[in-house]
């Protein structure tokens, strides 16, 4: 009798000058469903400092015709990408679910998200202009121009691995520029699947390129190579902070977008059913690991027992499980890692001395044993300065903070040293605009979720969350060009007098 074949993984690779390979390094690691560790995903290889300076080379090779191919023509082929994404969706957040764990439904939005930022991007191509301006000398003529700045780099999470990667390479290359994106290791099998689309789309070799590794030697090669002029970044802030400073040696373009830790604030004329249930998606959606996750609920005393008994009462009525199961409102935690933050999380909480109001505890038996699920937990009473209430955990864990007033809620709700996301639920119409005015947020939301957010509106945060220009929007151009004024001076005599 034959001898039984072991079946091989599927691997990870690299997409380079417009070919897939294998990375020759021997440091891997593998890729399980986090809702199934039976279910393995496949083989990551660690790319090599060395494989990092060839998609660099190759970037840097492709990037004078894609810089001198018309603009209207690079959005066309970002339309393009719009539509094969269109017909792959069940494809994409199938691998999207499978790999990173959030549900069916939820992928299913991301990649709709994504394809409705090609689509605008694609528009942007039309627009891609400076302006004209008055000129103090006659006969001149004075406009600007946004010009490509090169080879630039896109660094990107887990927790949003088709619409992150999307919403910086889409108009880093509408602007003409050549790309390196670094995908999350823990997402790389749908970090290829966006690459595929752009490749299908017909993105010309070594415009896009994939390399997959750590960030001690992709990225530190990403961001002291002389060829990459610039780098998108989304993650940590511990990461973020360093890669700043990293790229000031060398005065190149750092864009950081990073953590949050988002108040929803809920007064006494709020729309309650609303706030509940808005509060709901925003705590466990995604498992909470969304950077605008609705993290702390700042709600006046006088109406605080009903709201937090009504949201604890669906909070149990969720369904745990993995993702891919009909049915399911929340899927587990990304890996082991952040199943352990946040149980780690959920003691120091207990510690701190805060209500457990509902969870509190990892999930087990069955079919939870072989996946990172945890309780969607609510802590009320919790002291505006307590770690649960100061620090982004990245989970499905929310923090009640009680106030006596509209006042003590604004002063809770920026409290922290993050400034990305907001919520104010009110009929009032002067403490909307209040709110709108004083909350120190880069993005504000009334009457909804702290969640969500709309290809052609800019996003991105203030304070610890955020710095070097907006993402998404027509502004998300201005990141990945150089602006440049240009003086006609037709005249054909020499200029005379004061010339500054």
């Amino acid at each position: 009798m034959a001898a039984l074949t072991e079946v091989a993984l599927p691997k990870a690779k690299m997409f380079v000058g417009g070919a897939w390979i294998e990375t020759s390094s021997t440091r891997s690691v593998e890729r399980r469903n986090p809702a199934n560790s039976d279910d393995i995903v496949g083989v990551v290889g660690l790319a090599t400092r060395e494989e990092t300076r060839a998609a660099v080379d190759a970037a840097k090779k492709a990037f004078p015709a894609w810089r001198d191919t018309p603009p209207v023509a690079r959005g066309k082929i970002l339309a393009k990408a719009a539509l094969i994404l269109t017909e792959r969706m069940h494809e994409v957040a199938a691998i999207l679910t499978r790999e990173e764990g959030k549900t069916l439904a939820e992928s299913r939005g991301e990649v709709m998200r994504s394809i409705n930022v090609l689509d605008y991007m694609a528009g942007e191509a039309k627009r891609l202009g400076g302006e004209t301006l008055p000129c103090e000398l006659p006969k001149n003529f004075a406009y600007t121009i946004k010009q490509p700045l090169g080879v630039v780099a896109c660094i990107t999470p887990w927790n949003f691995p088709v619409a992150i990667p999307v919403w910086k390479i889409a108009p880093a290359l509408v602007a003409g520029n050549t790309v390196i994106f670094k995908p999350a290791t823990i997402t790389s099998f749908t970090g290829m699947k966006v690459i595929e689309v752009f490749e299908a789309a017909g993105v010309p070799p070594g415009v896009l390129n994939m390399v997959v590794g750590s960030g001690s030697e992709v990225g530190d090669e990403l961001m002291n190579h002389p060829s990459v002029k610039a780098v998108s970044f989304t993650g940590s802030n511990e990461i973020g902070t360093a890669l700043y400073a990293q790229g000031a040696k060398r005065l190149m373009k750092v864009q950081c977008e990073m953590g949050g830790k988002n108040p929803v604030v809920v007064v006494e004329d709020a729309d309650m059913a609303l706030a509940v249930e808005s509060t709901l998606q925003g705590a466990f959606g995604s498992t909470g690991q969304r950077c605008t996750a609705t993290s702390r609920a700042v709600v006046v005393d006088a109406i605080a027992d009903e709201f937090v008994n009504r949201l604890a009462a669906r909070a149990k009525q969720l369904k745990v499980g993995d993702g891919a199961v009909a049915g399911v409102d929340m899927g587990p935690s990304v890996d082991q890692s952040q199943f352990k933050t946040v149980l780690e999380y959920l003691e120091i909480g207990k510690k701190e001395g805060a209500t457990l109001v509902c969870g509190g505890s990892r999930l087990t038996g069955g079919s939870y044993d072989k996946g990172f699920f945890t309780e969607p937990t609510i802590f009320d009473h919790v002291k505006p300065n307590s770690r649960i209430a100061q620090e982004e955990i990245f989970g499905p864990v929310l923090s009640i903070i009680r106030v006596k007033n509209f006042e003590e809620a604004l002063e809770a709700a920026n409290n922290v040293v993050y400034g990305l996301s907001s919520s104010i639920y009110t009929n009032d119409v002067s403490k909307v605009f209040d709110f709108i005015d004083r909350i120190e947020t880069g993005i504000t939301h009334v009457n909804s979720p702290t969640t969500g957010g709309e290809a052609q509106i800019p996003f991105g945060g203030t304070k610890g969350t955020g710095v070097g220009y907006r993402e998404q929007g027509s502004v998300a151009i201005d990141f990945f060009t150089e602006l440049k004024a240009v003086y006609v001076d037709y005249t054909g005599k020499k200029r005379e007098g004061n010339l500054y």
